[in-house]
């Protein structure tokens, strides 16, 4: 029997498959997103945070925190829709690589490639191996890496 499913809300492990490609939208990054992350994170690295510093340094302005980069992949794929209802956990993020700095005016989006489903041992639950990709507005790889979810299995009718 095949299962139709009339929203993405309304995914559940069984609805995955290997090989199964996603696009997220784009999010333009700004000085705004800068200075929050800073402030709740604390992290006021002046290579993220002074511009006068950066326009000294490396990269010549200043570029976005790495882990914000991630933040903002997370975010974008939480938007398409399909682990809203189905998520339980975050398992892991494995092999997470800053390829190329994110700067301000960026507009970044991710693609997330399922590469691996298989059924956890307790029945109710599955577990997806993800790989994203971010780019960013001239489709320059900017991270990627693995980031492991348990989902629920699609309850008995």
């Amino acid at each position: 029997m095949t299962h139709e499913t009339s929203s993405p809300a309304d995914w559940y492990f069984e609805d995955f498959a290997v090989g199964q490609v996603f696009r997220t939208q784009g999010r333009t990054i700004t000085e705004t997103d800068l200075v929050s992350f800073a402030g709740w994170s604390w992290d006021t690295n002046p290579v993220h945070t002074d511009a006068e510093h950066s326009a000294h340094g490396r990269f010549r302005q200043p570029i976005a925190h790495g882990v914000l980069g991630l933040s903002v992949a997370m975010g974008l794929v939480s938007r398409l829709g399909i682990f809203e209802r189905c998520s339980v956990a975050l398992l892991g993020i494995n092999g997470w690589t800053f390829k190329h700095p994110v700067f301000v005016g960026d507009t970044v989006h991710c693609t997330l490639r399922i590469a691996d489903v298989r059924a956890a041992s307790s029945g109710n639950v599955g577990i997806l191996e993800r790989e994203f990709v971010m780019f960013n507005q001239d489709r320059t790889v900017v991270q990627q890496g693995e980031i492991g979810l348990m989902v629920a299995r699609r309850p008995a009718t």
